[in-house]
């Protein structure tokens, strides 16, 4: 006999709000204990200072993580000129202060410019890609120096939306494999004065939006009511 719950094994495409301090394992382990299933996947990750739009998908639909994996993103957020963070982001400690007070709006505008359409990024240190089978993040806080090559991507828009130094508010629209962190440090350098990702959100993946995602309370009491169906 169906059950209500059978829905998530036969396949769905659940769009999550992740929550601040979360990585996105743990959303996709909360799911997969609530709805008691193995196969469940997210497409893309946000690292754990990132709220805002993970796809998970369960079931059936686990065969089209790829697929959503590969579409733009949208990601809107702040930079904070004067000083940059190994980690490009809040993980570590902000360090190496530098002025920034004489940056115009204009100039700040301007360094957008080389930023957009196909670029060559160089991902973090501090990130969860592989070499010679180990974690390059695991390496860096061994103290191992790692030398990344640059990756071709692109970059189909990117906004300075309100400028309150030192922060400096942004929205991006990019291509898969886009480190956002490393947007804002290469950002700084231009500008010449270092910055740091302070604050992260994804709002769009495809055609999928942040606003139309549910918090994983909401879906908690969904599956809740569900389980009161059997």
């Amino acid at each position: 006999m169906n059950t209500p719950l059978q829905i998530f094994e036969e396949g769905q495409v659940l769009l999550i709000d992740k929550p601040l301090e979360w990585t996105s394992f743990d959303a996709v382990r909360k799911i997969r204990n609530l709805i008691r299933i193995k196969k469940v996947g997210h497409a893309g990750t946000l690292d754990p200072l990132a709220s805002g739009l993970l796809i998970v998908c369960t079931g059936k639909f686990t065969k089209r993580i790829n697929e959503y994996m590969a579409q733009e993103k949208e990601y809107t957020g702040h930079f904070t000129l004067g000083t940059t963070t190994p980690t490009y982001d809040l993980e570590s400690t902000p360090e190496h202060p530098r002025p920034f007070d004489h940056l115009t709006a204009e100039q700040i505008h301007a360094a957008t410019l080389p930023f957009t359409g196909e670029i060559m990024q160089v991902p973090p240190a501090h990130s969860a890609i592989k070499v010679e089978g180990k974690r390059v993040y695991e390496l860096a806080r061994a103290g191992k120096e790692v030398k990344l090559e640059p990756r071709r991507l692109t970059i189909y828009a990117f906004e300075i939306t309100r400028i309150e130094l030192p922060v400096v508010e942004f929205r991006v629209v990019c291509s898969t494999g886009t480190y956002i962190r490393s947007l804002a440090h290469d950002f700084g350098q231009a500008l010449g004065c270092g910055a740091h990702l302070s604050r992260l959100r994804r709002t769009r993946i495809g055609a999928f939006r942040a606003d139309e995602a549910e918090t994983l309370q909401a879906f908690e009491e969904r599956v809740r009511q569900l389980r009161s169906a059997l």
